[in-house]
């Protein structure tokens, strides 16, 4: 028997059963499901400092588990003396198992970690089912060591789902486990 992440599990046994009724769809195909995870940085800092580009790097690469890599200017900005092709940033995108992997540490070890959290937000969807995360610190993360990290930063997270409808997203979304804030 292989291995399945917990949250992929569950999924496929309760919350896809649990969505369809909730919201009456018909069919299973038309249940909701998580596509990926995208993890990103943006860093000011980079255009002065290279190595804060390979720190991110590593940061990301240590909290998903997976190779991150770095996004590069698209064009000329004299006032921020940026150039093209300079890298400002580090992203990583999950699929599959790693991103239920992902997911489930987020929600069990790393959201508890944040000073005087009370839930996520609910604006933070786009009108096309997917929802954006911002988070202030990484060291919120367990795998980050908070004596070697040279400055504290944030990053973005990215949830994209096969559905253009928000309620269906949100829905799948506190089903697995992401604690939203009660109005």
């Amino acid at each position: 028997m292989s291995y399945a992440p917990r949250l992929k599990k569950e999924y496929k046994d309760t919350i896809a059963k649990a969505l369809m009724q909730s919201h009456g769809l018909k069919n299973i195909m038309q249940v909701p499901k998580l596509e990926k995870i995208v993890i990103s940085k943006g860093l000011g800092a980079a255009v002065a400092d290279k190595k804060v580009v390979d720190h991110a790097i590593d940061e990301l690469t240590l909290i998903s588990g997976q190779q991150a890599i770095p996004t590069k200017s698209k064009k000329d900005i004299s006032n921020f003396k940026l150039r093209k092709g300079m890298p400002i940033g580090a992203k990583v995108t999950l699929r599959g198992d790693r991103m239920y992997e992902f997911l489930d540490r987020l929600i069990t070890a790393a959201l508890p970690r944040v000073r005087d959290f009370q839930g996520i937000k609910t604006s933070g969807f786009d009108g096309r089912g997917n929802y954006n995360l911002g988070i202030t610190e990484q060291i919120i993360f367990p795998e980050i060591n908070i004596d070697k990290i040279n400055k504290i930063s944030g990053m973005d997270i990215t949830f994209v789902t096969s559905t253009d409808n928000d309620n269906l997203a949100k829905g799948l979304l506190k089903e697995l486990g992401l604690p939203f804030k009660k109005n």
